[in-house]
Parts: structure tokens; sequence; C-alpha cells
């Protein structure tokens, strides 16, 4: 059961901006990175990475875990940290030449679980065997509902 709140509040945190984007457009879509580039070549995150999302993901999380009785600072450290993860993603796609919303296997799932994982690994107890165990999980999970929210347009891509 334990495992299955923390899958469920990780895709509350990490689909929360996807939500929000469909339902907003571009409204209060303000970029992280203020749409500054680095060294003069490539955005710093990306015109997708936003305050809405950021605010969205901490919001949900927060709700998604008082609600599944983890707690709402579990779920606010845990939604920040989601966050933190999709931005190292988004900065090291940009530094790769892949465009915003561009596709990197790995690369856009796993920070965006693993980052909060360990975090909750002291808290809940977690072995490392569990923590990569669920990462391997929410990486399928992932890629799958991924489909779902695509074929519901939802998502612009179908990953």
């Amino acid at each position: 059961m334990l495992s299955f709140k923390i899958l469920l509040l990780l895709s509350v945190a990490n689909g929360a901006p996807i939500i929000l984007h469909k339902l907003l457009d571009r409204r209060f879509d303000w970029p992280v990175d203020f749409g500054w580039v680095w060294l003069g070549r490539q955005p710093v995150l990306g015109p997708s990475k936003t305050w809405r999302g950021i605010a969205g993901a901490l919001l949900a999380s927060t709700a998604a875990a008082y609600l599944l009785g983890m707690g709402s600072l579990i779920g606010l450290v845990a939604g920040a940290l989601a966050m933190a993860g999709d931005l190292f993603s988004s900065f090291v796609k940009r530094r790769l030449g892949i465009p915003s919303s561009g596709m990197a296997l790995g690369l856009d799932q796993i920070p965006e679980a693993l980052f909060p994982l360990l975090w909750l690994k002291a808290g809940l107890h977690l072995s490392y065997f569990h923590v990569l165990w669920l990462a391997a999980a929410f990486f399928v999970m992932e890629l799958a509902i991924s489909r779902v929210l695509y074929r519901l347009n939802i998502r612009k891509q179908p990953y």
C-alpha cells in the first residue's frame, strides 16, 4: 500500500503542471528561466518550465499527501524535489541540444522520481532496493500515463 501511495504522489506532482497547462493554456505560464539562454546558445530550461507548473505541483502534491494520510509536509517536499528533478532534466536536455518538450528516454522520468524517492527513503524507512524499484515502476507508469494523456488530447506528445 505504501508503494502505491508513493507512486500516486509522484504522479500527482509530475502531472499537475500538464493538467494546468491544458486548463489554463498560456495564462500565468511565466518561464522559470525568464527566457535566459546559457552561454548565448540554448535556453537555460525552456518555455515549458513555468512558475505556474511548479506552484501547481507543490499544491497538488501537498493536498494528495494529506489525503493519502502521508502528511502535508511529505507532499510539499516530495513535490518540490520532483520539480527539482524535472528542472534538472530540462537543464541537461538543453545542454545536449534536445529542444523543449523533446524526448530523452530515462532522463525525462528518472530524476523527477529519484530526487523525491531518495529523500523519502529516510523518512519512510525505504531500502535502496525499494527506491530503485519505485523509480523503475514510475518510469514504466509515466510512459503509459503519457500515452493515455496524449490520446485524451491533454499532452501534445505521446511521451
